[in-house]
């Protein structure tokens, strides 16, 4: 075996989503001992967070194979490849049921918070022999914070639970703190659970991606149902040709729907944009919040009832301040993966495909997988974290040959440029983006 240190110890894998749950298969297929630490009570408490929203993705996309060959061996039948499942069904049909596989269900521990992470005593400074030493890890659980270790690590807890602020500088905007009660993250329930809050209000949705687009057409759905509700969007920049997209170009028909359904919200009048809108201050006011734009130019956004902040999520790097990783000063991803994923350069969220190598780190036998890999870069894609864990365990067993055997079709967005002047329809150009990437590609658009 060619891995960093052989010990007895297992192969320690941090979160129990998708692609956490997939390395743990892929370790398993291997024959390589794991433990599955799990902070929540259950598998996948991300996605659990917006069970009823559409994934754009059909089933065939969203399961690994190698979790596939655990479920089928434990008498799972499969879904239709098909069919598109929210994130609630992703969840029970699939996730939850591979949890409880009796191949995998005795090495995952719920409920059990890893806190930090290091080596065996090996600060971040100390160098000889540091390889040799099995990782340490902090973890937080029912009887108290324990040491475990492992032989290696894999990072695959994502990036949700670690919002972005609302404040154009990366930094809470004046008066954020103080409207908290006021501003929920992510994607609520809108329709569902939340519709109480969200029903007769004005809302503004504040952020330009597809989190952001979903929220919108939920909310103009409940104002067609709920007379007085209304629908405000702000955005940073000012060219939504990504998240307008390809249309009938795009290779997941969900996806493409998904911008064309926007943009004709944005045609028919019936939310209020501001493009080019950094928010730099939330006031109250009588009538309802009141939000300025860091250019005093700008309108401001008045009588704000609620606040939807779909403005995406960085890393927790506080679990490896005493691991030697090389992280992008920009996007806080993995060094070598940067330039792949780049999206002050790189208009699609398709990158060449990427394994252990691109993911490595100084540190021997760490790696981060899956949302995590990505940084601040919001262009991660479930099937990109399952081949990325397929990968860094063929690397982890020593099968380096299979692990450099890097291999992903993911379909394509049918963007290449959109000309905002024209509302109707996207500008076409030939040789648009998508299908298969060629090897000496850095992502598929030109």
């Amino acid at each position: 075996m060619n891995s960093p240190y052989v010990s007895p110890s297992p192969v320690a894998v941090i979160g129990a989503g998708p692609v956490g749950l997939a390395a743990a298969a892929h370790l398993l297929r291997r024959g390589l001992p794991v433990a599955v630490f799990e902070a929540g009570a259950d598998v996948a408490a991300h996605l659990g967070s917006y069970r009823q929203v559409r994934l754009f993705s059909p089933w065939r996309y969203n399961i690994d194979h190698a979790a596939r060959e655990l479920l089928s061996a434990a008498g799972w039948a499969a879904p239709d490849d098909d069919q598109l499942p929210t994130a609630g069904q992703l969840i029970d049909g699939y996730l939850a049921p591979l949890a409880r596989t009796p191949a995998l269900a005795p090495h995952i521990h719920f409920g059990a918070r890893v806190l930090a992470i290091s080596r065996d005593g090996f600060d971040k400074v100390k160098t000889a022999g540091r390889e040799r030493a099995d990782f340490v890890l902090k973890v937080q659980a029912g009887d108290g914070v324990n040491e475990v270790r492992a032989r290696a690590v894999i990072d695959a807890t994502g990036t949700w639970s670690q919002p972005n602020p609302l404040g154009v500088h990366g930094l809470p905007a004046a008066g954020e703190n103080e409207a908290a009660e006021h501003i929920v993250h992510g994607m609520p329930d809108i329709l569902g659970t939340e519709r109480a809050r969200y029903a007769g209000r004005k809302v503004l949705v504040v952020g330009a991606g597809h989190s952001a687009a979903g929220n919108l057409l939920a909310l103009a759905t409940l104002a067609e149902q709920a007379p007085g509700t209304r629908l405000a969007w702000a955005v940073r920049g000012n060219d939504l040709r990504r998240l307008f997209g390809g249309g009938a170009k795009d290779g997941l028909p969900a996806r493409g729907e998904l911008g064309t359904r926007l943009r004709a919200l944005v045609d028919e009048g019936r939310l209020e944009l501001q493009l080019g809108f950094g928010i730099h201050t939330i006031e109250r006011t009588p009538e309802g919040l009141r939000l300025l734009a860091a250019d005093a130019t700008k309108p401001a956004i008045e009588g704000v009832d609620e606040i939807i902040a779909s403005t995406g999520a960085r890393p927790d790097l506080t679990l490896t301040r005493e691991l030697r990783v090389r992280l992008d000063p920009w996007l806080e991803s993995t060094d070598a993966l940067a330039p792949l994923i780049d999206p002050n350069e790189h208009s699609c969220g398709t990158v060449r495909p990427h394994g252990h190598r691109e993911l490595a780190h100084p540190e021997p036998g760490f790696y981060a997988i899956g949302a995590k890999s990505y940084g601040r870069a919001p262009n991660f894609l479930m099937a990109t974290g399952y081949e990325q864990a397929r990968s860094v365990v063929a690397a982890l067993a020593g099968d380096l040959q299979a692990a450099d055997s890097v291999q992903l079709e993911l379909p394509e967005t049918g963007v290449c440029s959109v000309d905002l002047s024209r509302p109707s329809q996207p500008a076409e150009r030939g040789g648009c983006c998508g299908g298969p990437v060629k090897a000496d590609a850095v992502a598929c658009c030109p």
